[in-house]
């Protein structure tokens, strides 16, 4: 047997109550879920993680060469 929702929606049934859905939306409009953020872009991470791998070994092979390691 399937329920009849109480908002007159056929398409989503609704999960939660009104004083619920209330209180996650106030959660949601404070603190940091309340600041918009700019979109996450990986590649600017990957570039940025090979950069610093990369400056790394620069620095240990400088270090290695100051040491007279080679």
């Amino acid at each position: 047997m399937q329920q009849s929702s109480d908002n007159g929606s056929a398409s989503e049934p609704q999960k939660l109550s009104e004083a619920d859905q209330a209180r996650v939306d106030g959660f949601l409009a404070r603190g940091v879920n309340a600041s918009e953020r700019r979109p996450f872009r990986p590649i600017l991470l990957i570039f940025l993680l090979m950069a610093v791998v990369a400056g790394f070994s620069l620095l240990s092979q400088g270090v290695a060469r100051w040491s007279g390691v080679y």
